[in-house]
């Protein structure tokens, strides 16, 4: 038993809006322990929409359709819906009443073309929609098959799903089971490396294990299916231990840790503290720190020194250093640190120096290439050097290099 998700919309296909309902029915279908393996989107056309429900309804026993339910010509999903089956549509008094109300109470009087909203396939359940005007329908019309369609605005169809079409697929006993998941964060391996060194737990049955990666960093997600989140935690615990242990230090937290919130949780507990000194990355490494709630505890603040006279005049960076080796090397990066922790007083500074890009690169130094200095307290002043290349553009540059700063921070601060 299976089910599979079909978004209706050409906008979608033309990329004017984000897909999110797809995430979030995804999401609820794991908590109901629900599998579904496909998700489809297609465009307002009836012919296409006909060959991806042929396919679809030959595949799995639960259809859910978002979108193509509103008051205009090229809303048709019911209508091809029902077409599919052979069924008629039949217009349904009770939800005519009540578009009518809704339109009343916001001062509105219906359109003609708003009563195409009740026409729904004869024998299928009006699934009520509160808060707008399209309904949606529960609809088995063989017994191997139901059917659900939703609107596709998001807060509508997050209301109409969690207030009808969960309690109904419980009471067809689905939800006796879950799909519960752990999602293990790394830093510093590529999504290879990892498999390679996990490889032995990439078939498990249950709980599977998966690679994917993303802005630098990799993730394993770990997914049990059990009766509840805590025995599905019961399984999933020792396969996360033994997956950490492997990856020692490049494993930095699960779920929704982030390298600035780890780090903050390290500096909070030694009672240290911090300061940022930034060039290519513009602010956006203090922005990070600060997003953390408490930060204020560990985070003092930070020098944004996009021009050298900043370096020189507030950080102390030597002048003739910036002259011989120019701003992107790993000296200015040891400087810029030391400087920010002695001006600020704080006991770590981290700098960040480097070409993001699309312009400024060399042959000696291309686009990409970033420098990290992190300072200690005993005023001890290292340096990093990474090559990010021009693949991933500027804003994607930025925020790898402040994750990597980042990085350097929490492995010294484990270690020392």
């Amino acid at each position: 038993m299976s089910s599979e998700i079909i978004c209706v919309g050409t906008e979608m296909l033309l990329g004017d809006i984000l897909n999110s309902n797809a995430q979030y029915l995804a999401q609820q279908l794991a908590q109901l322990g629900i599998p579904h393996y496909y998700q489809t989107v297609v465009g307002d056309n009836p012919e296409r929409l006909k060959q991806v429900i042929e396919i679809a309804a030959s595949r799995v026993q639960i259809l859910i359709f978002t979108g193509g339910l509103g008051p205009t010509p090229d809303d048709l999903t019911c209508e091809t819906i029902a077409d599919f089956f052979g069924v008629p549509l039949v217009e349904d008094p009770e939800v005519i009443e009540d578009i009518a109300e809704k339109f009343a109470q916001r001062g509105r009087e219906m359109t003609p073309s708003n009563r195409k909203q009740a026409l729904i396939p004869q024998g299928a359940k009006v699934l009520p929609n509160p808060t707008g005007t399209a309904p949606g329908i529960i609809w088995q019309p063989r017994p191997d098959l139901t059917i659900f369609t939703f609107p596709g605005v998001p807060s509508e169809m997050y209301r109409m799903w969690e207030e009808t079409a969960v309690p109904f697929l419980k009471s067809q006993g689905w939800g006796q089971e879950i799909i519960h998941s752990r999602s293990l964060r790394f830093w510093g391996i590529g999504e290879s490396a990892l498999a390679e060194k996990v490889s032995a737990y990439l078939n498990l049955p249950n709980p599977t294990v998966a690679p994917y990666a993303g802005k630098g960093e990799v993730r394993l997600r770990v997914s049990a299916k059990a009766t509840s989140a805590a025995a599905a935690e019961e399984l999933i615990a020792p396969i996360a231990k033994q997956l950490i242990d492997i990856a020692g230090l490049d494993y930095y937290g699960a779920d929704n840790e982030t390298l600035a919130s780890v780090v903050g949780k390290l500096l909070r507990t030694s009672g240290e503290t911090l300061s940022v000194a930034e060039s290519c990355t513009g602010g956006g490494l203090g922005q990070m720190l600060t997003e953390i709630s408490g930060s204020s505890e560990y985070f003092w603040g930070g020098v944004i020194s996009y021009d050298n006279s900043v370096k020189v005049g507030l950080l102390g960076v030597n002048p003739e250093d910036l002259d011989k080796f120019g701003a992107v090397s790993a000296t200015v990066a040891e400087q810029m640190a030391i400087g920010v922790k002695t001006r600020l007083s704080t006991t770590w500074g981290l700098s960040i120096t480097g070409i993001a890009g699309p312009t400024g690169g060399t042959d000696d130094k291309p686009v990409g290439l970033v420098y990290v200095g992190l300072a200690g307290p005993k005023d001890e002043v290292t340096s990093f050097e990474y090559r990010f290349g021009t693949i991933r553009g500027r804003a994607l540059t930025r925020h790898v290099s402040a994750n990597a700063a980042l990085d350097n921070l929490r492995r010294r601060l484990l270690t020392r």
